[in-house]
């Protein structure tokens, strides 16, 4: 019986051995293989840093032209303000001069109703002293204004 215990006790080792190498040949395939997908994970690992990398200088980049983006845009602004100003100022002057060039036609329309007097002949009814007068004073008065406002552009120039 010992013979035979033995030779069981034999068996079972060699089957545990066959066992054994069969398991370990599994796990070189599985380990050569991981090998190869740890290669293309660190390949691909690396091509993340770059990318990555590529991305930061991407984002500093775009930071930068916002950043001048801004100024510019900033200073479009002002230059607008400024223009809108100088436009408003022209409109105002030009609206003071067609009020003015109203009052002209306005007064060019009384005088051509009144009917001219004969060669000779005193005019019935002479303008009065005083509107005419007065009219010179507004018409003087207006180009004063006119041309300190433009001394003024000039010197804000």
């Amino acid at each position: 019986m010992s013979m035979l215990f033995g030779l069981m006790a034999d068996l079972l080792v060699s089957v545990l051995l066959v066992a054994t190498i069969v398991t370990s040949l599994r796990l070189s395939r599985r380990i050569a293989g991981m090998k190869v997908h740890d290669a293309a994970m660190r390949a691909t690992i690396g091509d993340l840093a770059a990318a990555t990398d590529t991305a930061e200088r991407a984002i500093q980049s775009l930071r930068g032209t916002l950043s001048e983006c801004d100024r510019t845009l900033g200073e479009r602004l002002r230059l607008a303000d400024q223009h809108a100003a100088a436009l408003s100022e022209k409109v105002a002057q030009g609206e003071a001069l067609i009020g003015r060039v109203e009052q002209i036609a306005a007064l060019s329309r009384k005088l051509a109703a009144v009917p001219a007097p004969p060669l000779g002949a005193a005019p019935e009814k002479p303008l009065p002293p005083a509107d005419v007068l007065k009219s010179a004073a507004e018409s003087v008065q207006a180009v004063a204004e006119r041309a300190a406002r433009r001394l003024a552009n000039r010197a804000a120039a």
